[in-house]
This record gives C-alpha cells, sequence and structure tokens, in this order.
C-alpha cells in the first residue's frame, strides 16, 4: 500500500521523458520564432534603407 510520502512523482500517466521532450519542443520554438523576429527585422531594416536611398550610388 503506497501512502503520501512514498510517492516520488513516478507514478503520473505521462510516459518517461515526455516532460524533457515537451521542454524540448518548447526551446526549439523559442529558439526559431527569436530567429524568424530577427531576420524579418533585418529584412524590413533593409528594406527601409533600400527606399531610403542608402544603397543606391551617390550622384
Amino acid at each position: 500500500m503506497h501512502t503520501d510520502e512514498d510517492r516520488d512523482g513516478s507514478e503520473t500517466d505521462a510516459p518517461p521523458g515526455a516532460a524533457r521532450r515537451a521542454s524540448a519542443w518548447m526551446i526549439l520554438a523559442v529558439v526559431v520564432g527569436a530567429l524568424l523576429v530577427c531576420c524579418c527585422s533585418a529584412a524590413v531594416g533593409l528594406l527601409i534603407a533600400w527606399s531610403a536611398g542608402l544603397f543606391h550610388a551617390p550622384n
């Protein structure tokens, strides 16, 4: 018979390693999101600089 003191948290419905896999997917999603934001902001900055004429040859 198990009491509350005998439980160590390993008796859950999730398979072993599921929490680790979920956190790995979360980290991957955050990294991909950060890269997407950085690349999009760099592209927007280049587009604004191009439209402002910063890349055109001086006359």
